[in-house]
């Protein structure tokens, strides 16, 4: 029976014919040692023309269709497809992997390219989103992601002459992308008039930000910068697939089957055209193409490769061919020389030589081929065609033999018999013809049977015998040549067949799989010589078994290396090579097959290095031969670690219940308890399912885990520390080699490992997110600097860490087998093995991935367990110990030989410098010299050895060892059993700590007076254990049966123990013995109770819901407790011993009178008035709130009062321990809650004096002590509880600006809509009525009148070709904080506003700026590092985090040049609300809009993303990072501050504590500074100040201002504190204040603003100076010395402003706005001159014509006219009750026409004085107006209204004018309307949403400015009637721009803001002349 084992030879693959011409292109190149290198299916190939050998890289695991070459030409990137498909980078002359890139692309990696230096390397996938991915290629890191483009993406390159930069193209586009910080911005191409939009496949780039491009039609596209400038037309006929830059200029090539060649500057040196050579042929087209010096490779569609030589162009020598486009399905072997045929759906037959690996004949016939076949004396090949028919040619010269159709479906098979006179032919009509070879093919026969295709045929030997196989895996015989059926299985029996080809039949049933009816294999030959068989199968895969093989699931060993399905597979006919030909990939394969004697020989070749192993990997369903599993490991590898709820889930968990249970709490809730509990010992050891997680720490003390605890275990003092960072069962434990830090690995949904410092119990990194369910494995390496894992997901996936920075270098996936063990090797610290069951496999690093070799056994032995490994003295000698008691020797990945070494599995291993150490489940100890050639010593582990000293008994003799260490002096052992015991080298053994077996523990009860306490756990015994200072187990007992319940008597004499057959006993509790015992029922006996006092009764319960009550003195049952529905879980006694209380499965509370057992029902009310000998009921008034909110989820198991009846401890599955105070009435009680046990947590006691709480852990086994610490005493410690999770809902205090703050939304501006509430059509979209005057293009008539009148005639008019900010008025402090600052020494300042960061002059006023922001601004920074001087950073709104360009962003930029240092797209979707730098200035801390406010931290040069958080699930509004830390931020928002830690990549949190303060709540935090020795002081809604000592409430500084404290600032050089808050202005106090370092003294300081209330949002310190930014826009500095202020910035306070108006003749200009002010500007002196106070909003303002008056529009319908020179009212007047929207002076000042929303306008003649009675209105205007403009002659005035129509009136009399004509000779004097045929180019296309809502003519009629809903300002030409004119876009305001105007002279064009209060003036850039 040999299949049990895969066979011992191998198969080398040996050549590829084919090449990969269709779907791919540039995938042909010479390497530097002038090989060439491409790919077909899934291999890598390296050519030497000059030795004619391949090389393979076989490193993919599906279809190659990239392939880029590194620029020295010695690295190969390829990427493949698939589902999760990946790119390698290997090496290209030793074809091994140096890096694989994976997790980022899906579907496939369509295009790569390496950068100029080779560092990076960019991919493009073929998922949805078209991916562009930035990789760091050498450590495997993705650098940066975004998506590519909505089609697809052809090529990509990086700009090799402008650092980071890219260019891809692909389906009707060209995008020039731009790499800053983490992200990539495209910027499409512009294809403008110059050429046609249209699909570009490929792109080179060259010098002065030139791109070639080749497009789809044939032209060459050149573009500079984004701008197409020419094209190169007809460069080729038809679509250009492949362009390549070299040193001498660029080849091209193409469909039509020319290569170009150009020059440097794209100037044409020569053209090829391969269909005119001998070679060519019609039709021939060319995919890709690579020139080096004066050669030239080209790749084309049908898969050839041709080399030319520039000097002989017309003879391209043929390098490579295989088979075009179609499947290729036909293979035959030549019976007598080396030669095979194939045939495809290309309808060419080939035949190919094995010996010189090249094409020697090749033929096309009419009709797509099948399958072939070639008679025995090699003379006729025939051949079976897709139509039906057969062909048979001459194989000497193809000639036609013959040509026979007589089937009209698919000939599949056809064979030759072995004698030469038959044809068989098998059709797909199910039938097999018989043909006459001698009788030209006369056909002689036919098999009818099959009712499906025929797949296979085999003659047998004698020719009188054939065999099919159909479509549906049936087995047919039949009598040749007649063609009966044969149905007697006898006859068949003896039958020898010449040939094996079938897959059906009893010798191949092992090729299939044990328990699956697929039939997927398509192709199999039996070797009989070698007795070997080969398949070939859908999924790429070659096999080789064992011939015959008879049983299902028999071993193999595989190959890969096809792509998709193998079609057909073949030896040849000396059985020296295998053939295998691919459907898919129409690749012929050749083997080269080693028999098993020559194995011996070729050692030397390692198993190929390959991601899917070659050595049998899922072969292993058939174990026969593997011994059974030993029993521990068996029921380890059983064990899931899966749980229903996972920790992590809960904050999300209770979020939703807390939604659905809204209306539910509104009781006032109890306070958490004053008393805490700190851990105290634990009694425990995790060994049942661990191994090697028991260490000596470097002083010596020892560290080991149980349940969720790292333990530190001094054996001197007998004491013990704990981490308690770990929220659920802690699975491994490794040493770092110094022996001070240790890694621990948890289970979890997306469990940690976390890395902490055994002296101080401090987390120092945690690992996340790269694991599932849980980690099995750690190991450190030998520098200490890396860390492996592995996980307990199905493929166990390994992950290499660099643990520091909380980075992930490398992952792969382990095996489908459990892991138990992974070792880094010592010396190389890249190479690491994992052992698991039946595995053993060598790993190294490359890039991000990992590349695995299984260990080689060889002859030696078997693929066995391996429990444990180590490495040796060498890098190469590893050492492995198997589950049979063996020790493998390994070197390199072979085994060199085993040495028996237990008896059972070993399960530990030690390396000493000297030798060994191992351990076995036979409990012995053995000691190894450094070969394991001998055994030094042994130490059995047995009671007898147990020295006085120890701390506990032996349970039994030669326990199972788990782990051993060695130090100090001592072997350090674990066993199974839970003992930590240490082995003196002299013999003796001293027990340290020990714990339950494995089982649950349930039972515990505590001694009536003495510090002891009873347990009885499911591993059937029963122990006493010492709570004293000893800390031991004083006693243990062995029971027949597992207990689930213990109590003593009251006089502490007795023990009760229920077990688990429905039995229980009394014994002596000194001696345990049995005192009596009883059994009267069947099922568990869930719980026992002395009644109090004497101790007369003994109450037991069951889960067969009875309560039985015995007298103790007499041993008889006196009562039995009828009526629960369920189990019984708790009993409880009342203090006389009358009553009981009963808590069932049911939830049910039920009363029982005893002894007799009566049911009672007592009122709620009464129950509490009961005085209760114990309380461990669960349910009930008393406990209501024990139950958490999410009570469906978790039970409550375990309850228990102290004896002062003031608090109940509980415990619960979720492993939680809590404190509450008693009694807990009302839903949801609060509580302190403490993790340490994993899951439930199955019982809690407190001591008879309360002093201590002991805890049993159902799972985990442990014993848990903790100590009670009564109110008031309370260290400062780090591990303390948390508090409990919901919030107090009692506010925290109001105020207006903060709730603005918390719930205001930000649009992004492409998001943006209408600010009018306009309707109707838009004006592009109106269709027009022809006008009566389209006048003749030449006419006699007049000439046209100006459409507008201008006053600079004189000069000659130039237009205006830029816009230049150079001002601006504004700053955003209504809803930002903290985003002023000072810089250069307080010369300038910096802010911001809108989308744009300001850099102020102090001195002069000049404003430069940053406006590289796409959306508004929320916050800024300033870095505050020496090393980076004047760093900026700003975060702005977005939208998703989608990482596109409307994600939203942080910019880190130099204040000074404005220069972008790097970009970051963010995960926050909405916006970025806070940034803080780190002390070291390299870290940027950024927090998010996102409903879960997360919060992330950056190292910001690199662009890398370091961690990231949810923050809190209401609003945080800032988050800084501690002055002088790296690693410790605080964040504050809505009731809430956090502390937080940075360790690694993982971000811990603690909240702030309040209960140190009594009565303190929690507010609404508003700002954070900080102080020295770890204070910190946050700002509240009420004007406290809360000052913290690491994270506990200090003290509070009450009012440290009247209203909200908006902002605080810590100087760095003195330490003192700055804050600023909401208050009115008064003597004493003031917005301002400035305090002393721990902010006990202060100084006020008063903002002379003359507001009622000042409101400070940002305040900053500088040398003698306070910068401070007002809720009002103000940027104010106050003197320090003087307190004197001087007022920077001003601004509007609330928007929008609408109303804007010029001066007429001097640089002055006024705007108005919502706050109810008009304001005079002055552009030349850069500030603010004036503001009115109006007292109501107001809308729109307006210079009369001489500039002596302003009219002013109001929101309430009131206007008003002031005089300039004394800002007196000249006179004002109400005539409508809504807002005025637009208000003029006629050019002859007689008029003032005033339109209002009430679709109106109104006139008032002037001259009548200031009475301003209404003259006269417009009629019919159809809706509101919005803008109006006078004619130059003042006797028209045009309106535009909010329906999109423009109409004309007369003035004065409002008469409407309707002749176009008329309307046509009107000149206007000034143009402001956005509606009219002249301004029809300004409405965009993408104005469905948003509106244009302002326009102004330039006084020179020449250029117009417009203003729109998405914050743009358009310059346009005027007039400008086509639709969507021209234009040029600046960005910088926030959405919604509302009034534009140009200056005298057209000097500047000031914009006024909506969203954004903000005004903007530009500077006018004019053409020159």
């Amino acid at each position: 029976m040999a299949a049990r084992s895969a066979p011992n030879c191998h198969l080398r693959l040996e050549w590829v014919y084919g090449y990969r011409g269709h779907q791919c292109r540039n995938n042909l190149y010479y390497t530097a040692a002038k090989e060439i290198v491409y790919f077909v299916a899934g291999v890598g190939v390296v050519y030497s023309p000059r030795e004619h050998r391949q090389k393979f890289y076989r490193g993919h695991s599906d279809d190659i269709i990239s392939l880029a070459l590194h620029p020295e030409r010695v690295l190969v990137a390829t990427g493949q497809v698939g589902k999760e498909p990946y790119i390698c980078v290997w090496d290209s002359y030793t074809v091994q992997t140096i890096s694989i890139l994976k997790e980022a692309h899906t579907h496939g990696i369509a295009c790569l390219a390496f950068d100029l230096d080779g560092q990076r390397l960019v991919s493009v996938g073929l998922d949805s989103k078209n991916a562009v991915c930035v990789w760091d290629w050498k450590r495997g890191k993705m650098l940066s992601m975004a998506p590519g483009h909505t089609d697809r993406i052809f090529d990509i390159s990086w700009d090799l002459y402008q650092p980071n930069k890219l260019v891809s193209c692909g389906v009707k586009h060209i995008k020039f992308w731009s790499l800053c910080g983490n992200a990539l911005t495209p910027k499409r191409g512009v294809f403008g008039k110059t050429g046609d939009l249209q699909t570009i496949l490929c792109l080179a780039c060259a010098r002065d930000e030139l791109t070639y491009s080749g497009a789809l039609n044939g032209d060459i596209y050149v573009w500079k910068g984004i701008n197409l400038i020419r094209t190169i037309q007809g460069a080729h006929t038809a679509g250009i697939f492949s362009m390549n830059a070299c040193e001498e200029g660029f080849a091209t090539g193409g469909r039509d089957g020319c290569i170009r060649l150009w020059d440097l500057t794209f100037k044409p040196i020569t053209v090829i055209d391969l269909r005119e050579t001998d070679q060519g042929y019609k039709g021939l087209s060319v995919r890709s193409v690579c020139w080096r010096g004066d050669h030239i490779l080209v790749g084309t569609q049908d898969s050839e490769i041709f080399e030319i030589v520039v000097h002989e162009r017309n003879k391209p020598f043929l390098i490579m061919q295989g088979h075009c486009e179609g499947e290729l399905w036909a293979l035959a072997v030549h019976p007598t020389k080396p030669l095979a045929v194939t045939g495809s759906d290309d309808r060419s037959v080939r035949i190919w030589s094995l010996v010189d690996h090249a094409l020697i004949a090749r033929c096309n016939m009419e009709e797509p081929i099948r399958c072939a076949a070639v008679n025995v004396d090699g003379i006729h090949l025939a051949l079976g065609m897709k139509d039906g028919s057969f062909t048979v040619l001459r194989v000497r010269d193809m000639t036609e033999v013959v040509h026979i159709k007589d089937r009209k479906e698919a000939i599949h098979e056809l064979k030759y018999s072995p004698d030469g006179t038959y044809l068989a032919v098998g059709c797909n009509d199910s039938s097999v013809d018989v043909y006459g070879v001698a009788q030209r093919y006369k056909k002689c026969g036919e098999c009818v049977g099959s009712l499906s295709f025929i797949t296979h045929l085999d003659w047998s030997s004698d020719s009188r015998y054939l065999q099919t196989n159909d479509g549906n895996g049936k087995r047919f015989f039949y009598r040749m040549p007649g063609g009966k059926e044969v149905t007697n299985k006898e006859e068949i029996k003896g039958v020898h067949w010449a040939s094996w080809t079938c897959v059906s039949g009893l010798e191949v049933n092992g090729i299939w799989p044990k328990y699956s009816d697929i039939n997927d294999i398509n192709s199999v030959d039996g070797n009989y010589i070698g007795q070997v068989l080969v398949t070939a199968d859908d999924y790429g895969i070659i096999k080789l078994f064992r011939y015959p093989c008879l049983k299902k699931g028999a071993k193999f060993k595989k190959y890969i290396g096809h792509s998709a399905h193998v079609t057909n597979v073949r030896w040849s006919h000396d059985y020296q090579w295998v053939i295998s030909i691919g459907g898919a990939d129409h690749s012929v394969f050749q083997w080269k097959f080693i028999p098993e004697r020559k194995l011996k020989d070729a050692l030397h070749i390692a198993p190929q290095e390959s991601l899917a192993d070659s050595n049998s990997d899922e072969s292993d369903s058939d174990l026969s031969d593997v011994p059974e599993l030993d029993s521990e490991i068996e029921q380890e590898t059983q064990l899931t670690y899966r749980r229903q709820v996972y920790k992590e889930d809960l904050p999300q968990l209770k979020e939703q219940y807390k939604e659905k249970q809204k209306s539910g709490t509104s009781k006032r809730r109890e306070r958490a308890p004053g008393n805490s509990i700190r851990l105290h010992f634990v009694h425990g050891y995790r060994g049942y399912d661990c191994r090697s997680n028991l260490f000596y720490t470097q002083i010596g003390e020892i560290v080991y885990h149980v349940a969720a605890v790292g333990v530190i275990y001094n054996r001197h003092q007998n004491t013990q520390r704990f981490y308690l960072g770990h929220d659920d069962d802690i699975l491994c434990l490794a040493l770092h080699p110094l022996k001070d830090y240790v890694a621990t690995g948890q289970v979890g949904r997306d469990p940690s490992i976390h890395i902490w410092d055994t002296e101080t119990i401090k987390p120092l990194s945690v690992l996340k997110g790269c694991h599932q369910y849980g980690v099995c494995a750690v190991d450190f390496s030998a520098d200490g600097k890396r860390l492996a894992s592995v996980g307990i997901d199905d493929s166990h996936t390994i992950v290499l860490w660099d643990w520091k920075k909380g980075e992930k270098l490398s992952v792969a996936r382990g095996s489908k087998d459990k892991i138990f063990v992974v070792k880094m090797n010592p010396y190389v610290p890249d190479k690491l093995i994992t052992a698991g069951i039946k595995h053993v496999k060598f790993w190294r690093r490359a890039g991000g991935g990992l590349i695995g070799r299984k260990g080689y056994v060889g002859t030696l032995g078997k693929n066995d367990t391996m429990m444990c490994a180590v490495y040796g003295w060498t890098e190469e000698m590893a050492f492995s110990g198997t589950s049979t008691g063996d020790v493998c020797i390994w070197r390199d990945v072979f085994l060199v030989k085993t040495v028996k070494a237990h008896d059972g599995p070993v399960f530990s291993m030690h390396a000493l410098e000297k030798g060994f150490v191992t351990g076995g489940k036979d409990g012995v100890v053995a000691l190894w010299d450094d070969s394991f050639e001998r055994c030094l010593k042994t130490y059995a582990i047995k009671r007898a050895a147990l020295a006085p000293g120890s701390k506990g008994l032996l349970l039994e003799d030669n326990p199972s060892i788990r782990a051993i260490s060695l130090g100090h002096g001592h072997i350090l052992v674990g066993t199974k059993n839970g003992e930590i015991l240490e082995v003196d080298k002299s013999g003796p053994i001293t027990l340290l700590v020990q714990g339950h077996m494995e089982g649950e523990v349930w039972g515990l009860a505590t001694h009536p007076y003495l510090p002891i306490c009873a347990t009885v756990s499911d591993d059937k015994t029963l122990r006493i254990w010492d709570l004293s200072p000893s800390h031991c187990m004083l006693a243990v007992r062995k029971l027949k049966k597992g207990g689930r319940c213990c109590c003593f008597s009251p006089d502490g004499k007795a023990l009760a123990v229920g077990l688990n057959d429905g039995s229980f006993l009394m014994a002596n509790a000194d001696t345990l013995e049995d005192l009596v015992s009883f059994h009267h029922r069947k099922d568990i006996i869930s719980d026992i109770r002395f009644s109090p006092g004497s101790g007369k009764y003994l109450a037991v319960a069951s889960h067969d819901s009875f309560i039985d009550i015995y007298n103790v003195m007499s041993s008889k049952r006196v009562g039995i407790c009828k009526g629960a529905t369920s189990y019984i879980t708790h009993v409880d006694w009342d203090i006389r011993g009358k009553l009981l209380q009963v808590n069932t499965g049911a939830k049910e509370q039920l009363f029982f009178e005893a002894p007799r057992g009566k049911k009672q029902t007592i009122p709620s009310v009464e129950v509490e008035k009961i005085c209760w000998a114990s309380w461990t009921s669960v349910l009930g008034l008393c406990c209501e709130g024990i139950w958490p909110v999410i009570g469906e989820v978790t039970d409550i198991t375990a309850s228990c009062l102290t004896s002062d009846k003031m608090v109940l401890a509980t415990g619960d599955d979720l492993g939680f321990v809590k404190l509450f105070r008693y009694p807990v009435k009302g839903k949801f009680g609060k509580f302190k809650r403490y993790v340490a046990h994993s899951t439930h947590v199955t019982n809690v006691r407190w001591t008879y004096d309360d002093s201590m709480l002991v805890t049993l852990g159902g799972a985990d086994m442990s014993l848990m002590v903790w100590t009670n610490e009564m109110e008031g005493y309370r260290e400062k410690r780090p591990c303390d509880s948390e508090e409990s999770d919901t919030d107090s809902e009692e506010d925290g205090g109001y105020d207006s600006d903060v709730t603005r703050e918390n719930e205001i939304s930000y649009t992004i501006r492409a998001l943006s809509t209408n600010i009018r509430p306009m309707f109707g059509v838009k004006p592009h979209l109106q269709q027009k009525e022809p006008s009566v005057d389209e006048r003749p293009p030449v006419s006699r008539a007049p000439p046209r009148p100006e459409k507008l009148q201008t006053n600079n005639v004189g000069k000659k008019k130039r237009p205006i070709e830029d816009l230049v900010l150079e001002l601006v008025f504004g700053y955003r402090g209504k809803d930002c904080r903290n985003n002023v600052h000072y810089l250069n020494d307080g010369d300038d300042i910096i802010y911001h506003t809108a989308s744009i960061g300001i850099l102020h002059n102090v001195a002069t006023g000049t404003q430069s700026f940053y406006q590289e922001h796409n959306d508004d601004i929320l916050c800024l920074t300033v870095n505050q590092h020496p090393k980076f001087i004047n760093i900026v950073a700003t975060g702005q709104v977005g939208d998703l985090a989608d990482m596109s360009a409307t994600a939203p962003s942080i910019h880190i930029w130099d204040a000074m040049n404005k220069q972008t240092l790097s970009l970051l797209r963010c995960y926050h979707s909405k916006g970025v609300c806070s940034v803080s730098f780190s002390a070291t200035g390299k870290l940027l801390l950024s927090v998010g809009l996102d409903p879960e406010h997360t919060i992330t931290i950056w190292r910001w040069q690199e662009g890398a993303k370091i961690a990231s958080r949810a923050g809190h699930h209401r609003r945080i509004f800032v988050a800084e990072f501690r002055p002088d830390s790296d690693s410790q931020f605080v964040s504050v928002g809505v009731k809430h501050v956090k502390f937080w830690t940075l360790a690694g990549r993982a971000l811990l949190s603690k909240k702030g504590l309040l209960s140190a303060l009594e009565g303190a709540r929690m507010q609404t935090m508003l700002a954070v500074a900080f102080g020295a020795n770890n204070l910190t002081f946050t700002g509240t809604v009420s004007g406290d100040v809360c000052v913290w000592k690491d994270h506990i409430l200090c003290r509070t500084v009450a009012r440290a201002h009247n209203g909200p404290v908006f902002a605080m600032h810590t100087t760095l050089r003195d330490g003192l504190i700055v804050t600023g808050g909401k208050e009115r202005p008064s003597r004493e106090g003031g917005a301002v204040k400035l305090w002393d370092q721990e902010l006990r003294r202060c100084r006020a300081f008063r903002l002379d603003t003359g507001q009622a209330t000042d409101c400070v949002r940002s305040v900053c310190r500088g040398k003698g100076k306070i910068l401070v930014g007002t809720r009002s826009a103000e940027i104010i500095e106050v003197g320090e010395k003087n307190a004197a202020c001087n007022i920077l910035v001003n601004g509007h306070v609330d928007g929008p402003i609408w109303g804007l108006v010029t001066h007429p003749s001097r640089d002055f200009f006024l705007s108005a706005a919502e706050d109810g002010t008009v304001r005079l500007w002055d552009i030349a002196d850069k500030k603010m001159l004036n503001k009115v106070n109006l007292g109501h909003a107001a809308r729109t303002v307006c210079y009369s014509p001489e500039g002596d008056m302003v009219a002013i529009g109001m929101k309430n319908g009131e206007f008003i006219i002031l005089l300039v020179s004394s800002l007196k009212i000249w006179g004002k007047k109400r005539d409508r009750r809504c807002a005025i929207h637009d208000i003029r002076f006629s050019p002859d000042s007689r008029f003032l026409a005033v339109g209002s929303s009430e679709n109106s306008v109104d006139f008032y003649d002037l001259t009548l004085g200031p009475t301003l009675n209404r003259i006269s209105y417009c009629r019919d205007i159809p809706s509101f107006v919005i803008q109006m403009d006078f004619s130059a002659d003042s006797r028209h005035l045009q309106v535009s209204t909010g329906c999109y129509k423009r109409q004309v009136y007369e003035v004065p009399s409002g008469k409407p004018v309707l002749d176009q004509a008329a309307m046509d000779r009107i000149t206007w004097a000034t143009w402001t309307s956005i509606l009219g045929d002249e301004v029809m180019g300004i409405w965009s296309r993408h104005a469905e949403k948003a509106n244009v809502n302002c326009a102004c003519v330039s006084h020179s009629g020449i250029s117009l400015v417009t203003g729109d809903d998405f914050g743009m300002v358009k310059l346009f030409d005027f007039p400008c009637p086509e639709k969507f004119a021209k234009h040029k876009r600046f960005l910088g305001h926030s959405p919604h721009v509302t009034n534009i105007r140009f200056t005298s002279g057209d000097r500047h064009v000031v914009s006024a803001g909506g969203d954004d209060c903000s005004l903007f003036v530009w500077k006018c850039v004019h053409m020159p002349h």
